[in-house]
C-alpha cells in the first residue's frame, strides 16, 4: 500500500528533458529577488523575455521557478544561463536520487523535501534543485510552496545576514529550510507512533501490524532520502578542504558543515524511532502470544475439569449387566453429587495455585 509518488516516475534516458513527478497540474511560474546589502528589487510575475533585462550581475540574483511543465521554458532557462542538458534532465526527472554535481562555473544540487501527508499515513515528496553560479541561484520546485516564505521576508525586511551575503549563503538558508521538512515529517511519524504503542496494550487488531509496517516502510524511505544529502553535504566538506570551488565563499563553508551535522542528527533519530516501531511491532506479537497463552490456559483447566467426568460417565456407560451401582434406589443422585464436588473441588484447587 505504498503511494510514495515519485517513486512511480517513468525511467528516462540521461538526456531526455521531460517532467516525471506527479504534479503535473502546476504551471509553471518564476519570481526574481535581485538584492544587495543596500536594497532588494522583486520581481514576482517574471518571464524570459526579462531575462536580460532584469538580472544585476553587479548585485545577488535568485530566481525561483515552481512548476516543471512548461519544458520550452526550462530549455530557454537553461540556454540563457549555459545549463548543460544533462542538469536540466536531473531537475526534470523526480526519480533520482539526491545528488550533488560540481562543474566548472556551476555547482548543482538536488534533494527531496518530504512531508507527511493530511489524510494518510503516506509521505508527500516533492524534488527541488538548485543551480549555483557566479551571483546567481536558481532554485526549481514541482510546485507552489511556502518552503521559503519565512527566507524571502528575511530578504525584503534585511532580517539577519542574508543580504550582507552572497548567494552561496542563501543557498545554505534554503537547504535548511528543506530540512526542516524531514523534522516536521520525523516527528509526525513519531506521534503516530506513539498512538500505535498505545492501541497495541488495548488490543491485538491486525490493521495495528500493517500500520506499524507502514510506517516501518516510511523511516526506511526517509532514510534512504537523507542518506545521499548527508554523503553529498560531506562532499562539500572536502571541497572546503582542497579549498578548490570559487562558488562558496571559505567563511560559507561552516554552514554547510552545520547541514551535514544535521543529517547525521536526523539519521540517529531515524535510526531511534525505527527501534521503537520494532518494539510495538515486538508488543503486538507478545500480546498476541499472551492472548492466546489466556485462551489456552482456559481451555487447558476446562479440559482438565472435564476429563474426570468423563472419565465418570465413560465407566457408567459400560454395559456390563453385573454392575452394583446401577441397581442402586439412589445411584444417578449419587453420581450427580460426586462429579458436581469433584468439579467445585478442582475449581479450588486451581484457584489456589493461582491457574486463573
Amino acid at each position: 500500500m505504498r503511494k510514495i509518488k515519485y517513486k512511480k516516475g517513468r525511467k528516462l534516458q540521461h538526456i531526455t528533458l521531460e517532467y516525471t513527478g506527479s504534479h503535473k497540474e502546476h504551471e509553471t511560474e518564476m519570481q526574481l529577488f535581485v538584492y544587495d546589502d543596500a536594497d532588494v528589487i522583486e520581481y514576482d510575475k517574471f518571464t524570459v523575455l526579462a531575462l536580460n533585462s532584469c538580472f544585476d550581475y553587479t548585485k545577488n540574483n535568485w530566481l525561483n521557478i515552481h512548476g516543471l511543465n512548461d519544458i520550452n521554458l526550462i530549455k530557454t532557462i537553461g540556454a540563457h544561463f549555459k545549463l548543460d542538458d544533462f542538469l536540466l534532465a536531473d531537475i526534470l526527472n523526480t526519480t533520482k536520487r539526491t545528488k550533488l554535481e560540481e562543474q566548472q562555473d556551476v555547482l548543482f544540487f538536488n534533494i527531496k523535501s518530504l512531508l507527511p501527508s493530511e489524510y494518510s499515513d503516506n509521505i508527500s515528496v516533492e524534488q527541488i534543485s538548485f543551480i549555483l553560479k557566479d551571483g546567481i541561484l536558481i532554485s526549481f520546485q514541482e510546485k507552489r510552496s511556502d518552503f521559503f516564505t519565512h527566507i524571502r521576508e528575511r530578504l525584503r525586511t534585511h532580517a539577519g545576514i542574508v543580504r550582507t551575503k552572497k548567494v552561496d549563503y542563501l543557498l545554505y538558508l534554503l537547504l535548511d529550510a528543506v530540512m526542516e521538512n524531514f523534522y516536521i515529517t520525523i516527528e509526525d511519524e513519531e506521534d503516530k507512533i506513539e498512538e500505535l504503542i498505545n492501541l497495541t496494550k488495548k488490543g491485538a487488531d491486525p490493521v495495528i501490524l500493517e500500520k506499524i509496517e507502514n510506517h516501518r516502510d516510511n523511516f526506511n524511505f526517509l532514510k534512504r532520502s537523507i542518506i545521499p544529502l548527508r554523503d553529498s553535504l560531506y562532499y562539500l566538506k572536502t571541497i572546503k578542504d582542497d579549498d578548490e570551488n570559487r562558488l562558496i565563499q571559505r567563511e560559507t563553508f561552516n554552514f554547510f558543515i552545520r547541514l551535514h551535522q544535521k543529517s547525521l542528527e536526523l539519521l540517529e533519530q531515524i535510526e531511534s524511532d525505527m527501534s521503537a516501531l520494532e518494539s510495538a511491532s515486538n508488543f503486538y506479537f507478545s500480546e498476541q502470544s499472551r492472548k492466546m497463552n489466556e485462551i489456552m490456559k482456559t481451555l487447558t483447566i476446562i479440559s482438565a475439569v472435564f476429563i474426570p467426568l468423563t472419565f465418570i460417565v465413560g465407566v457408567y456407560g459400560m454395559n456390563f449387566e453385573n454392575m452394583p451401582e446401577l441397581k442402586t434406589e439412589n445411584g444417578y443422585f449419587v453420581v450427580l453429587g460426586v462429579m458436581f464436588l469433584l468439579v467445585v473441588g478442582l475449581i479450588i484447587y486451581f484457584k489456589k495455585r493461582r491457574w486463573f
